[in-house]
Formats: structure tokens, C-alpha cells, sequence
């Protein structure tokens, strides 16, 4: 097996296992995350506490990215980060189910957020030491088809269990699903993972601590792109949530099949979206990737702003699968691609995320209290045109970005 990998071919029986983490995990890290507004706005609470609680947990997840991703570049053991955070993950998210307490629930999302820190960062080092740098970019694609396909089949699932028997049995497919990852990522030998590959570690170097942040405003295409996408998610962070409790607000139906419809509809263009990203960056480059991406928010703040309604869902969800889509193979792939031989690829991860987790962070508690003070079409406005500063960091950084890819 080892012969294989070091040739440039990856055993079929470690890529499965991968890519059913990939999938399994999906529904996993989702939980009863986009179901949880409706879910509290229906034990009595307001958009705008919704909104602070969500805040709560992403500043929470913010704060730990940078050492999850450090952790994860130092250790042996990125099998056993996944383990461990699944496990939390689901113990934390169970607490909702029992309280509603203010500040048991922002314990709860606290805890979700920085078990899923660890996560993010552990996957990309698990598939970069397993395929290496050269075939990043192609398995990174697979990756993130899997999974959002297993967001489909998870939101598929989510939104009939939660119709028929309430959001217990959402919570109790999710735990399933956690089940599944931990044996996956089980499944997976520890020797097909080179340590020093998934770090992004040049050959005989040697294993010295970085501070993210240092890594970060050391590379200027870094920066840039840290900052565009800060831009972007502080006003998408918002849009799904929002745009569920204007659904709930309106008496849309049951309120939990809508949430599990926009879900689907999105994670459904992502699977083509994400394929069609790993080709564009092949041939094209990531800078064109990342542009149409950023273009999509500010569109899809017009039609959710007009359109809350189960047509309108169609082209707003449409536009979400388009934007994050080609950023979830985007963003890793460029990460890794600039930070190549420094060693310091997961802690650069780590760094912007960060940064991104910041605008995504302060995206529900911006949005819910502007909606729950001026209405929600307006603020669907507001958040779409956050993205006009990504949009002009990207075209008067582009010789930037390009020379980096």
C-alpha cells in the first residue's frame, strides 16, 4: 500500500473510507443547526436572541480555529481529533432537546463550535497526506460532493423526521450519522496518512511552531483572500436562518420542511458546483472561482428580498449552492497551493477561517436585529451587499492572486 501511495496512487479501499467521512460527517456537523432557530422560535423566542445566541457559538468556533488548525499540523493522530469531535458534537447538541435556557443553549453552541473547529481542518490534513499536494486539488472536489450529498440526504431526512415526530428524531439522525463518521475515519489506515505532506511540511524540515496570524499577514495573497471572504460571510452567515424565520413569520407551511427544502436545494447544486470548481481551478485557476462566487450574494439578496415564499426558495438557494460551492474547493485548494512547502498549511487554514468565521459570526446577531427593527426584505438587501467588498478586494488584488496561484 505504501508503494502505491508514494507512486501517486491512492488505494480505492482508503479513498472510500474518506469520502464516506465526508459524507456521513455532513449531516453530522449540521445537526440540528439549521433547525434551530425555528425550534427556538417556537419555545417563544425573538430573531434578534436567536440571532445573539448563533453569534455566541460562531465567535466561539472563530476563537479556536487558528489552534485546532496548529493541533492538527502538529499531531499523529487527525483520526482521533474527528473521533473525539464527532462525539462532542453530538453531546453538545443534545442539550437543546432538554433546555432552553439562554445560556445553557449558548453553552451548547459554544461547545458544538469549537468541537467542529477541529474537524475542518483534520479532513483537509487527512486528504493531503493521503493523495499529497499534487492530488489535492481533484480529491478535494470529491470531497466536498460527498459531502453535499450527504447534506441532501441528511436535510432530506432532517425535514421528513422533523414533520413526522419533531426535532428529536433530527437529533437523533444526526447522532446516527456521527456513529458513521467515526467508523469511516476508523477505517482509513494511520499509515496512509504522511504526516509531514499533510502539514505541507518541504522534506527534512524541521517541526517548528507558527503563530497563525504570523502566517497570515506574512502572505499578502493570504490576507486578501481572508479578508474577501470575511466580507462575504458576514452577509451570507445570515441569509439562511433569516430567510426560514420570514418563511415561519409568514406561515409558509411546516416550517421544518422549508428549512430542509432550502437546504436541499442548495447542497444539490453544490455537489455539481463543487465538481465544476476542481475543473475551472485546474484550467483556469482559483481567482475566476472565487469571483463568481462572491458575484452570487449580492443577487441572492435581491430575491430572497422579494421572494420568501416556496418559489422564491429556487433561485436564493440556487445562488447559496453556486457561492459556496465553488468555495469549498476554492478556498482549501488555494490555501494549500500558496502555503506548499511551508508546513504550515492547517494552521493557514486555520487562519482564514478565522478571519472568515468573524463576518460569519457577527452575520446572525447583524442580521436578526436589523430584521426584528426594520423587516426582513431590507435586511436581505443589506447582507447581499456586504459582498461588494469582497467583489472590490478581489478585482484590485487580482495580479495578487493570480501570481499566487
Amino acid at each position: 500500500m505504501s508503494k502505491q501511495l508514494a507512486k501517486g496512487v491512492t488505494d480505492k479501499r482508503i479513498i472510500w473510507p474518506l469520502q464516506s467521512l465526508n459524507f456521513f460527517m455532513a449531516d453530522l456537523q449540521a445537526g440540528i443547526g439549521p433547525f434551530l432557530g425555528i425550534f427556538l422560535l417556537a419555545h417563544g423566542w425573538k430573531s434578534g436572541l436567536i440571532g445573539s445566541v448563533m453569534t455566541i457559538g460562531g465567535v466561539a468556533g472563530m476563537i479556536m480555529t487558528i489552534p485546532a488548525g496548529a493541533l492538527i499540523d502538529a499531531t499523529k493522530r487527525k483520526r482521533f481529533y474527528v473521533v473525539i469531535s464527532a462525539i462532542f458534537t453530538i453531546l453538545a447538541s443534545g442539550i437543546i432537546l432538554f433546555t432552553q435556557e439562554f445560556w445553557l443553549v449558548s453553552i451548547s453552541q459554544v461547545a458544538t463550535a469549537i468541537a467542529g473547529s477541529a474537524i475542518g481542518p483534520a479532513i483537509i490534513g487527512i486528504t493531503l497526506g493521503i493523495v499529497k499536494q499534487k492530488g489535492f486539488n481533484k480529491q478535494n472536489g470529491y470531497n466536498q460532493a460527498f459531502n453535499h450529498a450527504g447534506n441532501v440526504v441528511g436535510s432530506a431526512l432532517s425535514g421528513y423526521l422533523g414533520y413526522k415526530f419533531g426535532i428529536t428524531a433530527i437529533f437523533l439522525l444526526a447522532a446516527f450519522f456521527g456513529l458513521l463518521s467515526i467508523i469511516s475515519v476508523l477505517l482509513i489506515p494511520a499509515k496512509s496518512i504522511d504526516d509531514h505532506v499533510a502539514r505541507g511540511m518541504k522534506e527534512g524540515e524541521k517541526n517548528e511552531k507558527a503563530s497563525g496570524f504570523k502566517v497570515l499577514f506574512q502572505c499578502k495573497s493570504l490576507l486578501v483572500l481572508a479578508g474577501a471572504l470575511a466580507f462575504f460571510h458576514l452577509g451570507n452567515g445570515a441569509m439562511l436562518p433569516l430567510y426560514g424565520l420570514a418563511a415561519a413569520a409568514n406561515g409558509h407551511g411546516n416550517a421544518s420542511v422549508f428549512v430542509a427544502m432550502t437546504i436541499i436545494i442548495a447542497q444539490l447544486v453544490m455537489i455539481g458546483t463543487s465538481l465544476l470548481a476542481m475543473k475551472m481551478a485546474d484550467k483556469r485557476g482559483y481567482w475566476l472561482v472565487l469571483f463568481i462566487s462572491f458575484l452570487s450574494l449580492p443577487i441572492r439578496g435581491l430575491f430572497a428580498a422579494y421572494m420568501h415564499s416556496h418559489i422564491g426558495i429556487y433561485p436564493v438557494q440556487i445562488l447559496d449552492g453556486i457561492g459556496a460551492g465553488l468555495q469549498s474547493v476554492a478556498v482549501p485548494g488555494l490555501v494549500a497551493h500558496i502555503l506548499n512547502g511551508t508546513g504550515r498549511v492547517n494552521i493557514g487554514q486555520g487562519a482564514v477561517m478565522t478571519v472568515q468565521g468573524l463576518g460569519a459570526s457577527f452575520s446572525p446577531a447583524i442580521g436578526g436585529w436589523i430584521a426584528e427593527g426594520i423587516g426582513y426584505n431590507t435586511t436581505f438587501m443589506i447582507l447581499g451587499a456586504f459582498a461588494i467588498g469582497s467583489i472590490l478586494l478581489w478585482i484590485i488584488f487580482a495580479k495578487t492572486i493570480k501570481e499566487a496561484c
